[in-house]
This record gives C-alpha cells, sequence and structure tokens, in this order.
C-alpha cells in the first residue's frame, strides 16, 4: 500500500513510538515543562507587540497594582 500513501503510517516511524507498558509513574516526567513552554509563550507574545502596545500594557500593569494596593492595604 506504500504506493497508495500507506507507507508512513505503517513504516518503521510507527514501530519505534511504541510503548513499554511501563507504569506511568515510572516514566521520567517534567513537572516544570509547562512553566517553560509559558515562559517560551509569553516571551513570544511580548516581542511581536508594537512599541505602544507595550507602553499600554506597561501602564495597565501599573494601574492594576495601584488599584490592588488600594483593596489590599
Amino acid at each position: 500500500m506504500v504506493e497508495y500513501g500507506g507507507g508512513i503510517s505503517h513504516g518503521p516511524a510507527g514501530q519505534v513510538a511504541g510503548g513499554s507498558g511501563a507504569h506511568p509513574l515510572a516514566q521520567n516526567t517534567d513537572f516544570f515543562g509547562s512553566v517553560s513552554h509559558f515562559a517560551n509563550d509569553a516571551f513570544a507574545t511580548l516581542s511581536t507587540l508594537t512599541p505602544i502596545e507595550l507602553v499600554g500594557l506597561v501602564a495597565l500593569v501599573f494601574v492594576g497594582l495601584i488599584v490592588l494596593r488600594k483593596v489590599f492595604f
């Protein structure tokens, strides 16, 4: 079936990705991987903003901090 595009789904690439059948907690898990992805996505989003949008964001954060100070202190 390689002639009809079925070679990739049944080829060696699909055979390598099999599981070992081990317990999920016995596998290596990166618990802080989502933190890294969040930081990467946040930096990518900030790097696409124009200077006017960055100034507006800084002003919004500053006003938010003032409001939080008034509420809690």
